[in-house]
C-alpha cells in the first residue's frame, strides 16, 4: 500500500487503495473569517475534537447563510450527479453521495490502477464546473480549490460516514426522510438505513 501525504490548507493523506470520504464545496460557501476561526481551532487537537469541528464546518454549509446555492438548481445537481457516476467502475466503486445546495459528500472505494484521488477530484470539479457555468452563464471559479478528504479506516467508521451523508439533508432541515432527497445515492451493498 503506497501512501502520499501533502498539505495545502488541509492535510491530505492519500493511499493508492482504500475507501475515501470527500466533501467538496462551492467557492465562497463559507466566509473567510469563519474559515480562519475554524482553522485556528484545529491546531493541536485530538481526533474527537476534530470530528466536532468538522460538524461545525458542515453546519456552516448546511445553514444556507453564506454564498451561492447553485446545486439547488436541478440542472447543476444533475451535472454533478452524472459526473460522480462517470468514474464508477473506472477509478472507483461509488458507495454513497449526497448533493446539497452548496456542497457534496462522496464516499468511494479506489479500484486498482486508479488515477489517484487528486486527479479524480480535479476531473470531477473541472467537468462539473465547466458544465454548470455554461448553464449559469458565468465563468468565475465554481468550486473551492481544496476538498476535505479522509481515508476511512474500518467498517465502523464507514457505517457512521454513510449514515452521516444519507442524513445530511434531514439534519439540514431540507427533508424529513433522507429517501425524499432527490440527490442522495447509496449503493445497495452499503445501504444501512
Amino acid at each position: 500500500m503506497n501512501k502520499h501525504f501533502h498539505r495545502r490548507n488541509l492535510p491530505h493523506l492519500y493511499f493508492n487503495d482504500g475507501i475515501y470520504f470527500i466533501t467538496a464545496r462551492l467557492k465562497n460557501s463559507i466566509p473567510l473569517a469563519k474559515l480562519e476561526q475554524l482553522k485556528n481551532e484545529t491546531k493541536n487537537i485530538s481526533d474527537e475534537k476534530q470530528k466536532r469541528l468538522f460538524k461545525k464546518y458542515d453546519a456552516l454549509m448546511d445553514s444556507g447563510e453564506y454564498g451561492e446555492k447553485y446545486l439547488k438548481i436541478n440542472e447543476c445537481a444533475e451535472i454533478v450527479k452524472t459526473t460522480l457516476h462517470y468514474a464508477d467502475g473506472k477509478d472507483y466503486k461509488l458507495i454513497c453521495y449526497c448533493i446539497m445546495p452548496n456542497h457534496f459528500h462522496l464516499v468511494f472505494e479506489l479500484l486498482p490502477n486508479n488515477k489517484g484521488i487528486s486527479k479524480i477530484m480535479q476531473s470531477i470539479k473541472r467537468i462539473s464546473a465547466r458544465n454548470c457555468n455554461k448553464i449559469l452563464n458565468r465563468s468565475e471559479a465554481f468550486w473551492q480549490d481544496e476538498s476535505f478528504d479522509r481515508w476511512v479506516r474500518d467498517e465502523k467508521e464507514l457505517y457512521f460516514v454513510i449514515r452521516y451523508i444519507l442524513l445530511n439533508p434531514v439534519t439540514a432541515g431540507l427533508v424529513s426522510d433522507w429517501k425524499d432527497w432527490k440527490y442522495t445515492y447509496c449503493h445497495p451493498d452499503y445501504l444501512i438505513l
